[in-house]
């Protein structure tokens, strides 16, 4: 995204009317030329990567591309061997995941990281009293968040009786539940039916626009991530091969050559 759009301005709005800080809405996330070794090997090797809040932004790549490990960095799971990640003008390379969530930055795992024998309810209370929040707001908030993404009725259930689709969705919600100003989600739609990842599309959609939070997406249903995205960004092999609109990822040959290994014989064939 560029520029002022009446989108990020109206999600503004908005988030100030939903309790959300309307704080910084020009805090961009960045990184600059980050780089990870492992044992000498480049999972990562000079990455550069900006996000807007109220963007969404998809982060695509075949595996061990090495988009889990780039988010881990992010949200301060991992540490560079070099370069920087920035909020806004302050430099939080290398700062503790709980410290980052701390300034709004927060991450989602595949595994959803749910509390298996509290409720759904308790589960998302949680996470708001662990920011500091009172007993009495956080149960406020959290029948609002749980209705927001169609789980209100779900609010007695122990996290352990839902079904797999439904504990991704609870993980989000605990994650918006923190009050971030970037989310980074890693494989939403995994595992999930085709009903599902459709409803997980719409949440992710409203999130950032009523919220006016910046969402990166990793995920490998391509369909989706096509369909919700503003940008794309493409890694391949630890470097970025291509960043842009979801139309110019899908017919970029750079991108079909590293999923398809070929250059599509010599056609212009769109990834799907």
């Amino acid at each position: 995204m560029s520029g002022r759009s009446a989108t990020s301005e109206s999600a503004e709005s908005a988030s100030r009317q939903n309790g959300y800080p309307p704080d910084a809405p020009h805090v961009r996330l960045e990184c600059r030329e980050i780089r990870v070794a492992f044992a000498g090997v480049h999972a990562i090797d000079g990455v550069d990567l900006q996000l807007e809040r109220g963007e969404i932004m998809g982060l695509i790549g075949t595996n061990g591309a090495g988009k889990t490990t780039l988010v881990n960095v992010v949200s301060g799971y991992q540490r560079p061997t070099g370069g920087s990640v920035l909020l806004g003008d302050r430099d939080v390379t290398r700062w503790s995941p709980r410290r980052m969530a701390g300034v709004g930055v927060v991450r989602t795992f595949q595994a959803g990281r749910v509390f298996a024998n509290l409720s759904v309810a308790e589960n998302v209370e949680a996470a708001i009293v662990g920011v500091g929040r009172g007993r009495r707001e956080a149960r406020s908030r959290a029948r609002e968040l749980l209705a927001e993404a169609g789980m209100l009725s779900r609010s007695a259930l122990h996290a352990s009786a839902l079904p797999h689709g439904e504990v991704r969705v609870l993980g989000i919600v605990r994650a918006l539940s923190t009050r971030p100003k970037f989310m980074l989600v890693d494989e939403p739609a995994a595992g999930s039916n085709e009903a599902e990842s459709e409803r997980l599309m719409g949440l992710l959609s409203r999130i950032a626009r009523v919220y006016s939070i910046g969402l990166l997406v990793i995920e490998h249903d391509m369909s989706l991530i096509m369909r919700l995205c503003d940008r794309i960004q493409v890694l391949d092999h630890g470097k970025t091969i291509a960043v842009g609109s979801p139309a110019a990822v899908r017919s970029d040959p750079a991108v079909i050559r590293a999923y398809l290994g070929t250059d599509g014989g010599g056609t212009d064939a769109p990834l799907d």
